[in-house]
């Protein structure tokens, strides 16, 4: 069997969590991120937020709800922020997207979803030519609404609670390069307060 590096050295973080499956690579660590950090992340967010869109249109409206921001790389927190990660993971930065703030208000959500990009979607060679597909999810909460927000993975029956500097960061692969359907997730609604986390998304290749 074929150890994943950045797996083994996930687990060897003091405190994390690994879900107990054979179906997803799953890790949780609380307090990843300090309370000061979280509070410039959600000032960050609010200053640059946008209406959030799907790469490939399926009709629904509803589907994706909340706003997103490109957070800039010089910003102090955003470049500590990156150098966690990458010091945490293993990953190399330099296949990593530019992290992304999310904002969700009450009654906003995404619907369950894959990071990936189908190989069959209308715009793959637009969003995955370069830097290839999305290989790690890392996404941290920085604060916990008063209801609702938890993100579910239904194919492994896991609710994650929203919880002010959590990571949660996936494999969205397979042990054999393959991408994993497992990893399907759902942005649950909020249903009081509101919600922001930041993602990071690393490539097979080096972005931009």
């Amino acid at each position: 069997m074929v150890t994943d590096p950045i797996a083994a050295r996930l687990a060897a973080l003091p405190g994390i969590q690994r879900l107990p499956s054979p179906k997803l690579t799953l890790f949780i660590k609380r307090d990843f991120l300090d309370g000061a950090a979280c509070a410039r992340l959600i000032e960050l967010i609010d200053d640059g937020r946008r209406p959030s869109t799907i790469a490939d249109p399926n009709g629904d409206t509803a589907f994706r709800t909340s706003e997103t921001c490109d957070l800039p790389a010089g910003e102090p927190v955003v470049a500590a922020l990156d150098a966690a990660l990458a010091a945490a993971t293993g990953l190399d930065p330099r296949h990593g997207e530019p992290v992304q703030g999310q904002r969700y208000a009450v009654g906003q959500e995404f619907k369950a979803h894959t990071d990936y990009f189908e190989p069959n979607g209308a715009d793959f060679a637009r969003y995955c030519g370069l830097a290839g597909n999305r290989t790690w999810t890392a996404m941290i909460y920085l604060n916990a609404p008063e209801a609702g927000g938890a993100t579910r993975f239904k194919a492994v029956d896991k609710t994650i609670q929203p919880e002010r500097g959590k990571l949660v960061c996936w494999n969205n692969r397979r042990a054999d390069g393959a991408l994993n359907p497992a990893t399907i997730h759902h942005g649950m609604k909020v249903r009081a307060g509101t919600k922001y986390i930041v993602t990071k998304w690393y490539r097979e290749r080096p972005w931009g």
